[in-house]
């Protein structure tokens, strides 16, 4: 029994007997149902395969998956950066009046430079 698969190391291309491929291999089916198992099995691969590839091929549906993936993370980012507001106006909440002094402070530094220098 012959089949149309070409050997791909085989510089003439010429056909190869079933059982010589089998044996080149070592995966000869050992009967009838152990050969539908392997048929079976590389019907499921060569599906996978053609919707792996499919899949590669659409660029939209890619597209698509990866703008919503980023809007995903701007969501995730949106939330973050409100808690993290949240945490800071409590921190501003607890620590008002040093803050007001603080302020006051600086203030009165930046404005005690200024009329120094407006003087000179």
């Amino acid at each position: 029994m012959t089949h149309d698969v070409r050997r791909a190391g085989s510089p003439s291309g010429a056909h190869v007997d079933a059982a010589a491929e089998a044996a080149a291999t070592g995966r000869g089916a050992k009967g009838p149902d152990e050969l539908r198992r392997q048929i079976e099995r590389t019907r499921h691969q060569l599906g996978d395969t053609v919707e792996e590839l499919a899949g590669k091929m659409d660029v939209k549906g890619r597209a698509r998956a990866r703008a919503e993936e980023l809007r995903d993370r701007a969501g995730a980012m949106s939330v973050q950066m409100r808690s993290s507001a949240a945490h800071a106006g409590e921190a501003g909440k607890r620590h008002r009046k040093p803050m007001i002094i603080t302020g006051a402070a600086v203030a009165a530094v930046v404005g005690a430079v200024m009329v120094r220098r407006h003087r000179c």
